[in-house]
């Protein structure tokens, strides 16, 4: 494509409406050579154009079955890193805004996880004691070093999956970066918590001492979600005093305390299903982001459900909410003539290691 590129300040200015128009003329234009995918946490006004819908898991595997020739995916970038790693090699994925990363998948980089496997390998052998598994929300080179090391990926659906299969090779675990989806999965599995030590990567050893290390048989990096961070046990609490009858669900990157006082816990596309499967008339406290409780919320209105968001906070993926109309409309116009704008592009040695823990998480899971 050499058409040359529309710039985005003719988009900056304009109101959303004139760009939901664009958008969809844009679309009518590509045809089948685009496909959008938008994450359960995108915004209403870009969600409501996706072609496909749901959670890492399952947009990974879409991205992967998609024959289109553009895959744009409204999520962050790791997302569409995995878009890119997985696609066919004449695919290209895009990211409507490379601002929209994940302050989670921030927490852990490649230099830190290398330090942590050298600091382990001085204590144990690690290449044949522990097995690093990244959860989604991650870099691709973190994804290259778990592929390079006999490791594996995960998502909040499958990580108990992922664990069972860790543990059938390796004592331990090395989890990244996410300390809470890790530490609800080892307790679902019923190890002790004075088992599961949190990795400080900004201390030696984690902050842990040999005797720590040696009797850990899941170690979790000191990562979380900051939107989930901002539920509480008191916010359930609150809602059992007022309503005996409610039910609580959570996400498993809510911290352990919620998850333990909540009814059931459960990634994204899980908690849709729960809750799209209850008896109408049910009334639900939601501990995930706002814009998925909000879509449940009027969605499940006529069958006489009530779904209440668990924090009198507002709270939204903000890096997710970067990808607005006015983004969507330019990357589209400009495909539509002819231009790629955004493209996310692994580099290939990184990809190629990257798609072997993927590979190893779709086929356990």
């Amino acid at each position: 494509m050499h058409a040359e590129k529309l710039s985005f300040d003719l988009f900056n200015a304009l109101p959303d409406v004139e760009c939901q128009e664009r958008i969809r003329a844009a679309k009518a234009r590509l045809g089948r050579k685009v496909v959008l995918l938008c994450h359960h946490y995108q915004r209403a006004d870009i969600y409501q154009h996706a072609d496909l819908t749901g959670d890492s898991l399952k947009l990974a595997r879409l991205a992967s079955q998609s024959d289109a020739q553009y895959i744009v995916f409204c999520g962050v970038h790791f997302m569409a890193e995995v878009a890119d790693i997985l696609s066919k090699p004449e695919q290209t994925a895009i990211l409507p805004d490379l601002a929209a990363g994940c302050s989670m998948a921030d927490m852990a980089n490649l230099a830190k996880v290398e330090r942590c496997w050298c600091e382990l390998s001085a204590v144990l052998n690690a290449e044949e004691e522990v097995m690093p598994v990244t959860y989604i929300n991650s870099a691709a080179d973190l994804k290259a070093f778990c592929g390079e090391h006999g490791g594996i990926v995960c998502t909040s659906s499958n990580a108990r999956t992922i664990a069972e299969w860790a543990f059938a090779r390796r004592p331990k675990i090395l989890f990244f970066p996410d300390q809470h989806l890790g530490r609800w999965t080892g307790h679902k599995m019923g190890i002790p918590l004075d088992e599961m030590m949190v990795w400080d990567p900004d201390l030696e050893n984690g902050g842990l001492t040999v005797e720590q290390i040696r009797k850990a048989k899941l170690l979790l990096w000191k990562g979380h979600c900051s939107v989930h961070q901002m539920f509480q046990k008191s916010q359930i609490d609150a809602f059992r005093q007022q309503y005996p009858e409610g039910k609580v669900i959570a996400h498993p990157e809510c911290n352990f305390e919620v998850c333990l006082n909540s009814d059931d816990v459960g990634s994204t596309e899980y908690i849709v299903k729960v809750i799209k499967e209850a008896p109408s008339g049910t009334r639900w406290l939601v501990g995930t982001e706002l814009n998925l409780v909000d879509r449940l919320a009027r969605e499940m209105l006529p069958q006489g459900k009530i779904i209440q968001f668990m924090s009198h906070i507002t709270c939204m993926c903000s890096t997710m909410q970067r990808i607005d109309p006015q983004h969507l409309a330019w990357v589209l116009e400009n495909l539509a003539e002819g231009c790629v704008v955004n493209a996310i592009q692994v580099p290939p040695h990184e990809a190629e290691l990257a798609r072997v823990a993927l590979e190893r998480m779709l086929a356990v899971s």
